[in-house]
């Protein structure tokens, strides 16, 4: 399975879940690592948008490929309650996330995207054994289109 991760482009090369610990995500809590992911560019592109305007558009953002073994089991998150998605994050989504990562069974959650109705994302969990498995396949510099912020 190929997953796309959009990332400042000095961690291009970098995979760890250190940045998602330092603040805790939807699907985490701080001091917690895990990788976030998406299913597609698109999604990629618009989980990061939501957090900027036109004065903060970086320049520096690159586009990661990242290659899953294709024998991975895939976990997914089926029940969750019907305002999952509000902001700020609710502590259902960070105490699932957390015992994914805690449990250390599986490499990989599937979770629903609350940017984009109907589409997925996928957790990585660095802790996991099989996490040496994962491989970067391509690191490409991504600029954003600025229309994408036009008033």
């Amino acid at each position: 399975m190929i997953l796309y991760r959009l990332s400042r482009a000095k961690y291009k090369n970098h995979l760890s879940g250190k940045g998602a610990a330092l603040k805790g995500g939807r699907w985490n809590s701080p001091g917690l690592e895990v990788i976030y992911c998406a299913t597609n560019r698109s999604l990629a592109m618009a989980e990061v948008v939501v957090h900027l305007t036109i004065g903060t558009l970086p320049k520096d953002y690159s586009m990661i490929e990242i290659e899953t073994p294709e024998t991975t089991k895939l976990k997914t998150v089926s029940a969750l309650p019907h305002d999952w998605n509000i902001f700020p994050h609710s502590s259902i989504c960070r105490h699932i996330g957390d015992q994914f990562i805690l449990d250390n069974k599986d490499l990989l959650l599937k979770v629903p995207s609350a940017v984009t109705q109907g589409d997925y994302n996928i957790l990585i969990n660095p802790s996991h054994s099989l996490f040496h498995k994962i491989k970067i396949k391509s690191a490409t510099a991504f600029p954003f289109d600025r229309r994408l912020f036009n008033p």
